[in-house]
This record gives structure tokens, sequence and C-alpha cells, in this order.
């Protein structure tokens, strides 16, 4: 049954009059709210318009059986209110559902309840609000992710969930390249190896399209150092955490889990020199790199969990700055020497969003970098007990590529990917923010820290805050 109810001409009274009223009555009754039990006023937010209410009177209540006598005390609310009500249904639990036209924002549909709420016939009125997945992945070792969860000092993804997946995003990790996993293989695509240096690719043949990481082990007395180390499979590690196949009842879970991953190879034996990151840079933003087939999947972010000594030179500058007038984000690792991040590149350069790490408990984690320069932190765990480190896909190889595994690592370079993540769930709700824009709204949507990080950027990066935010300009 539909029937509409209309107020009389020439008597519409604002709602914002009414609800100063309304309140006014309240404040007569010594600040008690004589209509609170009636209304499930805690269900209506900001920035949302309601449109539906439902409605349901008394048992005994004329209302109740008379279509007639509901349709009275709709017209005579859509009387006082100045809204046209439309009488939708009556539900399996006996309520009636009403249409507002036009929609009401939330002062408008507080006012509109409390005038029906007054019928001392009405049992209660609530708005009819929209309910959304509650999204919690099942990958089986989730729950060892603290740092996408926890209030203390995780990401908040899970209500960021529910509005964004990644979906449409692409991110390209600059780092060592990837290995074979079956937890993140679905969200790679394309990549190049940009090691110009044989003895540094491992591969033999310089750059090529193939993005595999050849592992970054080394020897005694090799790179500068006196002892050895295994390969790192840092990129790996990085990818998965912004990306890694979820809710698949497998390992991890990634923060942009629908976004696609372009690796990009420029670490390995021994780091990678500046030439070669500078122009992966430019080639995976979209731009031109000589002799480099053109990249068909430019990405909307780009990860760089690596870093160097010195101030930003003009060679990180210049790349930077062409990557993001490409329409890229680039989201680099403040460093993990407990300094001043001034002193370090690319973390100091201009135009990028420097990421500081946090440990579990949410205080700036022991080892890294600081500084006005740092713009946000975000979890990056410590492993002086392993389960407060940050997990995420690996391989167990010593040196060279094995079977795929899982592992819990800390530093800055856990954490950048956790924003390069959120970045991409910015870019699947909007498309065409800029980079300065998706730098915005992650800056100033971060939340407070559980401890203490000083010199630690605006705060902890927060995804549901983050993503409500592009979500609700």
């Amino acid at each position: 049954m539909f029937k509409q109810f209309t107020k009389p001409k020439g008597k519409i009274l604002l709602f914002s009059g009414l609800c100063a009223a309304l309140g006014s009555a309240a404040a007569l009754a010594g600040g008690a709210d004589p209509l609170a039990g009636k209304m499930n006023l805690p269900a209506l937010q900001a920035a949302q318009a309601y449109q539906g209410f439902i409605v349901k009177y008394r048992t005994g209540a004329a209302e109740r059986s008379s279509a007639a006598a509901a349709s009275r005390s709709l017209a005579a609310a859509a009387a006082e209110t100045g809204t046209r009500l439309d009488a939708v249904r009556r539900l399996a639990t006996g309520a009636q559902l009403v249409r507002a036209s036009g929609g009401l924002d939330r002062a408008g549909a507080e006012a509109l309840m409390r005038r029906l709420a007054r019928d001392p016939n009405v049992a209660y009125v609530e708005p009819d609000v929209r309910l959304t997945i509650q999204f919690t992945p099942d990958d089986s070792r989730y729950s060892e992710q603290w740092h996408y969860y926890e209030a203390t000092a995780g990401l908040n993804l899970p209500g960021a969930w529910d509005n964004a997946d990644g979906s449409g995003a692409v991110v390209a990790v600059v780092d060592t390249g990837y290995t074979d996993h079956s937890d993140l293989l679905g969200n790679i695509i394309g990549g190049y190896d940009f090691i110009s240096d044989n003895a540094t690719a491992r591969d033999g043949n310089g750059r090529d399209s193939d993005a595999h990481d050849e592992g970054d082990w080394y020897s005694w007395f090799e790179c500068g150092q006196f002892f050895p180390a295994s390969s790192s499979w840092h990129g790996t590690h990085v990818a998965g955490t912004v990306a890694a196949e979820t809710h698949n009842s497998q390992g991890v879970a990634g923060v942009a889990f629908n976004a696609k991953v372009v690796p990009v190879r420029v670490l390995g034996k021994c780091g990678g020199s500046l030439s070669d990151i500078a122009d992966a840079i430019v080639w995976a933003s979209g731009g031109s790199v000589s002799g480099v087939p053109a990249n068909p999947y430019p990405a909307d972010v780009i990860n760089m969990s690596l870093g160097g000594s010195g101030a930003c030179g003009a060679t990180f500058q210049d790349a930077i700055d062409t990557a993001v007038g490409n329409g890229t984000s680039v989201v680099v690792a403040a460093g993990n020497s407990n300094a001043n991040a001034a002193n370090y590149q690319p973390a100091s350069c201009n135009n990028v969003i420097s990421v500081a790490a946090t440990d579990r408990q949410g205080n700036r984690a022991s080892y890294s970098n600081y500084g006005s320069v740092v713009d946000v932190a975000a979890p990056g765990g410590e492993t002086n007990s392993t389960a407060n480190g940050v997990l995420s896909t690996l391989n167990s190889g010593s040196q060279t590529p094995a079977s795929e595994s899982y592992a819990f690592y800390q530093g800055t370079s856990m954490a950048t990917p956790h924003v390069a993540g959120l970045a991409a769930l910015v870019k699947s709700v909007d498309p065409d923010m800029t980079p300065a824009q998706v730098e915005a709204a992650i800056v100033d949507n971060a939340r407070g820290f559980a401890g203490s990080c000083t010199q630690c950027g605006s705060g902890l990066a927060d995804a549901d805050a983050t993503v409500t935010a592009v979500m609700n300009p």
C-alpha cells in the first residue's frame, strides 16, 4: 500500500527550528531525553542521507490494525515537519516502513524521528539503515597479522575493506623482484629487471623482462660486510603486504588484495645503483626508458622500501618528479638507522610519502628514522619477539629460490607497503585523485599514537578513516 502525506502549503517548518524546539523540551526535563528510549539515534551518521524509517506502534494501538489510523499518525508528522511521507509496507515484525521524500540529513532525520516518537502510540522509530558485509579474511594466518587489525597499532583495515579492496589499482614494487608464491602470483602482472650489472643481477643477461628474484645473498667480506648473509627475498615480502591474495583460506592477507603488483627488480647482490633505480621509477610510472619496452601497466602507486645515505639528490628527485607528473604516488621508507631521515634518500625527497615504523605497542620502532621529512607512520614491527614482526610471503631458500614460505620481518621496509597498499585502496575508491590528494588523504586522516612516536609525521596511518574520508569528501 502506498499513500502520500504532505503538509499543507504555506506552513512548512524548518528542521533546524524543530530540532531546537525539541532540544529545549529535553532541557526542561532536567537534561533527560524523554524520547530517548523510543529512538535509535546512534544509528544516524554524519554525511549520510536518510530516506527510510521503521515505525512500530504499541500493541493494542489502533495504528497496528487500522491503515486509516496509521495514515492519520503519519499525516500529522508530515504536516508538522514539512516532508512528504510514503507508507511503503508492513514488516513481518508488525512495524511500518515509511519513506521520506528527498532524503534527510542527520539533523533532519533526528527531527522526524523525534516527531514520530512523540506519538504515545509509537513503540519505537529507527532509520532503515544500509548494512554492509563486515569483511574478515579467512586466510589461515590472518590472525597473526596484528599489524592490520589491532586497535593499538594496526592499520585499521577491517573497516576499510568493507568499502575498498584495491580493485583497478596498480602498485609497482621497486625492490629485489619476486619469487613464485601461490599466495601472491594471482596479483602479479608484467614487471621488468632493471639491474644492468651482471654481477649484481646474477642472471647473466643484464636488463630483461624477467623480474624474478635471483637472490641477494653474499659471502664473507663481500658487499662491505664482514659476515655472510642469506637471500632476503625482500621484494616478495613487500609485495605480499601490498597485495597477497586474500580470503583464499591460505596464508596471509594483503592490504589492497585486489590490486595488481608490477614487480620492478632493481636490487640484487650488494644492493642496486641509483641510475638503475631512477630508470625504474620513470618506467614504472609509464614513462619512457631508452632500450626498454613501455610498461603496459603504469602504476598508480610506487613502493620503494629502499634507501641510502645522503640528502635527496637531483637524480632521485628528477625521477620522482617525473613519476608524480605521470600521476603516480611514490611511497618510500624513512630508513632504519634511528636517525634523522633528512640525511637519507629517497626518504628526504620532495613529492613522496615518507613512512616511519611503529612497533606493536604504537611506539616508534627502535630502528626507525624520524624527523620533519617523515609524513606518516605505519606498523613496521620489532622481531625481538618474532610474533611482533610483520608477517608476509617469502621463500625458504638461503641463496637461490626454494619452496614458498612466510616469515615475520621488521623495518620501515615493512611499514612502507602498508601505506602503499592504503594508497591503492584510495585509488580504487577515487581513481581520479592526484598524488598530492592521495598523500593529503592519508596524512590528514592518520590517528594519534598509542605510545611514543615523536617526529613520526602526522600520526599512525588509518585505513578506515582514510577510505571513509575519500568516500565522503
